[in-house]
């Protein structure tokens, strides 16, 4: 913790300055030496004692004099509540209260697996981007963007080089197990296609699925496959990410209107940035044979976009060129890399080139307000989703008839709502209207039909209605994760158990690493009573993101179903968030013989959480056979819309209920199917 350079007697401009646990003692060690090696200076505190009135005035006036603040955040610095790197902390936050908004000061560095969102930091360092460096090994990336916060040149490609790789930020998480279905509708931005290649996406997706692809397995790698990683920031001031994730979104969107080009979404290609992953795993992980990438500079009104095409188990270079354009010929940009790429890669169009996409706009300003919305959203913050509201709201307000803005704004209103800034009803019904809007300005809009039937599932619980939704999303482009993995959790909602695995196994031909889908395969699996599948499911979701909401507690149950109740009680242990864990630990500890604790854990979920766990304390109930008390409690997971209800269908946990007469009245009451469990 702390930084230091013994021999130095004054401060050197372009400082850096490290600040740690002492467990991360290595990871600083790493980091410094990485930027040490590049001619950087790096104030770093090795010494074994610390403390004293010299000392602590040393440190002071270090991060008084610094030119970037580097706090390193882990388990490390979560386990440890005090310490001197938490004043640090407060030091350099008190500073940068006094710069411009533009200075770029604090850079959070995140050494493990540790997520923004439970991270112990001062708010302020939320409102920067991170950067994550898997055991402090850094990157050449990572170099290169210090020194270009410190003001040395940053490197340019030419129409002939390499362009600059991806600065590595880290990803964004999901917040809790009420909001993890959101994740969906940032997976894909869908295009409106002609009758023709979409008959042939749809041939060739059913192919893949059927042929037996598995979480476990890709489909087999084409040559007629491309992954288009995050570009990087490489202007000045490094505030223009959100432009830069944008031009790589917008790519994707385009190069996915090419029949027969296998294109992973954007979740599963922007699931690398903040790791640093050499390119031939990130195409082996999403099964392509090519890797676009590159960067941006803005300075005014003036970009210089460079990309490059690289064959991924060779580095080989098949085609780079920089654009020095204009802003307003960003669209123009966008166009000409997408149909670069495609005639790199020796693919013939019919009807000519490719081009925009349906429900966008050709406003330059209502564009940049849609890409910082976007940007604000997916840093899942209540501050950023607000922010992104407001981004989207001017957006439509400079141009109307601008379809995807809307679509995004319907999605921004059920994070709010999951966030618990808007009301359940409130959220989900501005989401309706919103997507209606949409639908409005742009009827053949996937993403708006995919949201207004996700608001006919959750709050109406009107099973047709979603149906015709995503099927009518699908008949416009039926490789949009987003409508596929909709249509899958409605299936097994109703108990259709092969539609269910058929439709979630085509999300994931398109949009391989996107993890709700994976949840939601197994939670298909668990519910059709293939538990050996489902816990497969489970442990790659697990491997993938070991944080990921839910994930723990769904592998306990499926380990109880397989009779395994000690790890399903440890696998429950494991899941992160409080109230996720509580609501499993009764069954769980009934099972592994532990009554006097299990009735200790049931009364606490009830005290703690009651109503917002009545399908769980019904399930419990249902568990115990006390079939008067678990009825009692659906009828309260009714009246409250209790999400949970719509995975009952199949739920061995209940399966003392299901020749209840009065059961099989409340199936009926709520229009799903009665599901005798056959051998189960």
């Amino acid at each position: 913790m702390g930084a230091e350079s013994p021999k130095a007697t004054s401060t050197p401009t372009g400082a850096v300055f490290l600040s740690y646990a002492s467990q991360d003692a290595e990871a600083a060690q790493n980091i410094c030496e990485a930027l040490r090696a590049a001619g950087i200076e790096v104030w770093f505190d090795q010494s074994e004692l610390r403390g004293g009135d010299a000392w602590d005035r040393q440190i002071r006036r270090q991060i008084h004099d610094c030119a970037l603040f580097i706090p390193l955040i882990s388990q490390h610095s979560q386990e440890r509540l005090e310490g001197y790197f938490r004043l640090e902390w407060k030091l350099a936050v008190d500073r940068s209260q006094r710069m411009a908004a533009e200075r770029s000061f604090i850079v959070p560095v995140v050494v493990d697996s540790t997520r923004e969102r439970d991270a112990l930091v001062p708010d302020s360092f939320r409102d920067v981007q991170w950067i994550h460096l898997s055991g402090g090994e850094a990157s050449p990336d990572f170099v290169t963007r210090i020194a270009t916060l410190l003001g040395a040149p940053a490197p340019v490609a030419t129409a002939t080089g390499p362009s600059p790789r991806p600065v590595t930020l880290r990803p964004v998480n999901t917040r809790d197990r009420r909001a993890v279905w959101i994740v969906l509708g940032l997976a894909g931005l869908a295009i409106v296609v002609a009758g023709g290649w979409m008959a042939m996406q749809r041939s060739s997706l059913h192919r893949q699925a059927e042929s037996g692809l598995s979480v476990q397995s890709q489909p087999a790698v084409t040559e007629k496959s491309i992954a288009v990683l995050p570009f990087a920031d490489m202007s000045e001031k490094h505030d223009q990410e959100y432009f830069a994730d944008g031009m790589a979104e917008e790519i994707i969107d385009l190069l996915a209107k090419v029949p027969n080009l296998r294109v992973p979404a954007r979740t599963s290609s922007f699931y690398f940035k903040g790791k640093s992953t050499k390119v031939p795993d990130i195409a082996r992980e999403l099964g392509v044979a090519h890797i676009l990438e590159g960067s941006i500079r803005r300075s005014g009104d003036q970009i210089r976009v460079t990309a490059q095409l690289v064959r991924a188990d060779n580095g080989y270079h098949l085609w780079s060129q920089t654009y020095d354009r204009d802003l307003h010929d960003v669209f123009k940009v966008q166009d000409d890399i997408a149909n670069a790429v495609v005639q790199a890669l020796q693919i013939t169009l019919m009807g000519g080139p490719i081009s925009r996409r349906h429900g966008g706009t050709d406003n330059l300003e209502a564009y940049q307000l849609y890409l910082r919305g976007l940007s604000s959203m997916f840093r899942n913050t209540p501050a950023s989703l607000e922010a992104a509201r407001d981004y989207f709201d001017q957006s439509v307000k400079l141009d109307p008839d601008f379809g995807l803005a809307w679509a995004k704004q319907s999605q921004d209103a059920l994070f709010l709502t999951e966030s618990g800034i808007l009301s359940r009803k409130e959220g989900f019904e501005s989401a309706r209207q919103l997507a209606n809007r949409a639908l409005q300005v742009s009827p053949d809009l996937p993403e708006a039909h995919a949201m207004l039937g996700y608001v006919r599932k959750g709050l109406d619980w009107n099973w047709p209605g979603a149906d015709a939704e995503f099927r009518q999303a699908l008949a416009l482009d039926p490789t949009n994760p987003t409508a596929l993995m909709f249509a899958g959790q409605l299936s097994y909602t109703l108990g259709r158990w092969e539609d269910s695995e058929r439709e979630l196994r085509l999300a994931l031909v398109r949009d391989p690493l996107l993890t709700i889908a994976i949840w939601s395969l197994g939670t298909s699996q668990y519910l059709a009573g293939r538990f050996a599948d489902a816990e497969a499911t489970y442990r790659k979701l697990i491997e993938l993101d070991p944080g990921f909401a839910w994930s723990h507690m769904y592998l306990g149950k499926t380990l109880l179903a397989e009779g395994r109740p000690e790890a399903a009680l440890a696998a429950v242990r494991q899941e992160a968030k409080e109230e996720d864990r509580l609501d499993f630990l009764p069954i769980m500890l009934q099972a592994a013989g532990h009554q006097a604790e299990a009735d200790e854990a049931l009364k606490a979920v009830i005290t703690k959480f009651g109503d917002s766990s009545a399908y769980m304390i019904a399930m419990t109930y249902a568990y115990r056979d006390d079939r008067e008390r678990a009825l009692e409690w659906l009828e309260r997971a009714y009246e409250a819309k209790d999400g949970y209800l719509l995975d009952m269908v199949g739920e061995p946990l209940l399966k003392n209920l299901v020749n209840d007469p009065r059961y099989k009245a409340f199936l009926r009451k709520m229009n799903l199917p009665e599901w005798p469990l056959s051998g189960n």
